[in-house]
């Protein structure tokens, strides 16, 4: 089979929040050509002694997707240029031009494994299941993560936030909701911390199956973890399968303009006492965020940040 590559010129510094609206219209899966300079973590993930010359960084990053044959690529270009429009309205993505051409015959979607090599996120090694546990790792909180189509591998700063904040807040009564699930990676961790349960919800069909395919790789319990397909912000079935009231903690790694329309909807699912930790949030985008949650009637505990990213947590107060 034929593929058609579609490459969007973008900038490099908004290549993360571009490739995370691409997720939205339905793209599964991008490749990333850039002259960013390598930071220490890529260099360890590349496992080689002696790293490739690059030309000076231009700030330009071209990202590539691929569409199979039969496939409606009019529509799914469609919606990735409305969902580029949406971003230019807040954030400076360059001139986005998007070029086609064909490709050979190749498996797109299983290529990128070559690239996910295994890593720490502080004492919790993330590990996809073509790589072994190092007998020096066994002591470590070991995820096993395979993302395949659907977002999450634990690399991104916006989920090694959330993790960081699920070890501050799980106990074993903890009932999660885990919104924009994808992997399932949040709610792995959560479990294996402890965690009581934990509900996913995800608008991806994708999703459903990668969650599944984890919980199994990570030897979950049967039970422990339900997947609703669906939008918890305005679908009243999903709402009501979900519960009101019911969750010790809400997590939701997700872009800042959902957020601010997920925060209200979602505050009724929380329990008292409970909470509610956000991420996804550019820094330019931190205030947005913090001014839906304080409206929203949670009170903001901390926010941490790691590279150009915010978590937000917050309670809610009796």
């Amino acid at each position: 089979m034929r593929y058609r590559k579609f490459t969007l010129k973008t900038l490099a510094e908004a290549e993360d929040i571009v490739i995370s609206s691409l997720a939205d219209a339905g793209v599964e899966g991008v490749e990333i050509e850039d002259k960013v300079p390598l930071t220490e973590s890529d260099k360890q993930q590349m496992f080689v002694d002696i790293l490739p010359q690059t030309a000076p960084d231009d700030g330009v990053a071209y990202l590539s997707f691929y569409v199979e044959e039969g496939q409606d690529a009019q529509a799914l270009l469609a919606r990735v240029r409305e969902e580029l429009q949406e971003l230019r309205t807040f954030l400076d993505i360059g001139e986005c031009s998007i070029t086609e051409s064909e490709t050979e015959d190749k498996d797109w979607i299983n290529n990128w494994k070559q690239y996910f090599h295994q890593f720490y996120v502080d004492d919790m090694l993330i590990i996809p299941s073509w790589e072994e546990v190092r007998p020096e790792d066994a002591d470590k909180m070991i995820i096993h993560i395979d993302p395949g189509t659907a977002f999450g591998t634990g690399m991104h700063e916006t989920t090694q936030l959330c993790l960081r904040q699920l070890k501050k807040y799980v106990t074993p009564q903890t009932e999660l909701l885990d919104v924009g699930t994808g992997s399932g990676i949040l709610s792995i961790a959560a479990l294996k911390m402890g965690a009581k349960h934990a509900l996913g919800t995800d608008l991806d069909p994708c999703a459903i199956s990668a969650v599944k395919e984890n919980l199994a790789a990570n030897d979950i319990p049967e039970g422990s973890m339900e997947v609703i397909q669906g939008n918890i912000i305005d679908d009243p079935a999903v709402q009501k399968k979900a519960g009101y009231a019911r969750y010790d903690i809400v997590a939701a790694n997700i872009l800042a303009e959902v957020l601010v329309e997920l925060t209200p909807a979602i505050v009724d699912h929380i329990k008292p006492g409970g909470v509610y930790i956000t991420s996804g949030i550019l820094d330019v985008r931190l205030d947005l965020v913090k001014e839906a949650v304080q409206k929203a009637g949670l009170q903001i505990l901390e926010v941490t940040r790691q590279g150009e990213w915010a978590s937000v947590t917050a309670r809610k107060n009796g």
